[in-house]
């Protein structure tokens, strides 16, 4: 049960982002920006930072939201779960498990992102722009995780749900729906 009364159509981000739309608002924007705006990094490499990170946040909600995505951006399964088994073994390129590990560094505390680390992404290619936007949507997703859990915003068990949820980030993105939610109650 959520600690504040929240919409109980819209469990998890949605719920929290509807709570309070004047500060959900720069945040949809940021978040689109980084998982839907031009980049050299791919909207499914982009999931797979997103996905890395809530896994090893533990946040159930976002981990299986963005898994759906990164699934169907992706067109299979099997890389995501990989990557949230072990990144440096996953059917992932080498610049992208040096991002990962970036990923990975931020998650446990932004001080641990170390030259080593950054000069490996680089030497597999990763330019400045890309090491920049993995920090950010990895510092991103924790903040995400921990609005999620520390609200303990509602988690659906239902799989059908994260497969519609993942339809509508691949297709529509993180902004708000032009009107709204309401579709969406029973």
């Amino acid at each position: 049960m959520p600690h504040i009364p929240l919409e109980e159509h819209l469990p998890g981000i949605t719920g929290l982002l509807e709570y309070r739309q004047d500060s959900a608002a720069p945040i949809r924007v940021l978040t689109q920006i980084l998982l839907r705006g031009d980049s050299t990094l791919t909207q499914g490499e982009r999931e797979l930072i997103a996905t890395l990170v809530s896994h090893r946040n533990q946040c159930r909600f976002c981990t299986t939201a963005h898994t759906a995505a990164a699934d169907l951006l992706l067109n299979e399964a099997e890389t995501c779960e990989a990557v949230k088994q072990d990144f440096e073994t996953a059917p992932v390129s080498a610049k992208m498990k040096a991002l990962l590990a970036i990923a990975a560094l931020v998650q446990q505390n932004g001080k641990n992102v170390t030259t080593e680390a950054v000069d490996r992404a680089k030497k597999e290619g990763a330019t400045d722009m890309e090491i920049h936007d993995t920090v950010l949507i990895a510092s991103l997703f924790c903040l995400y995780n921990k609005y999620v859990d520390g609200l303990a915003s509602v988690t659906p068990t239902d799989p059908a749900f994260y497969t519609r949820l993942g339809e509508r980030i691949v297709n529509h993105g993180y902004t708000r729906l032009q009107g709204g939610y309401d579709h969406l109650k029973k």
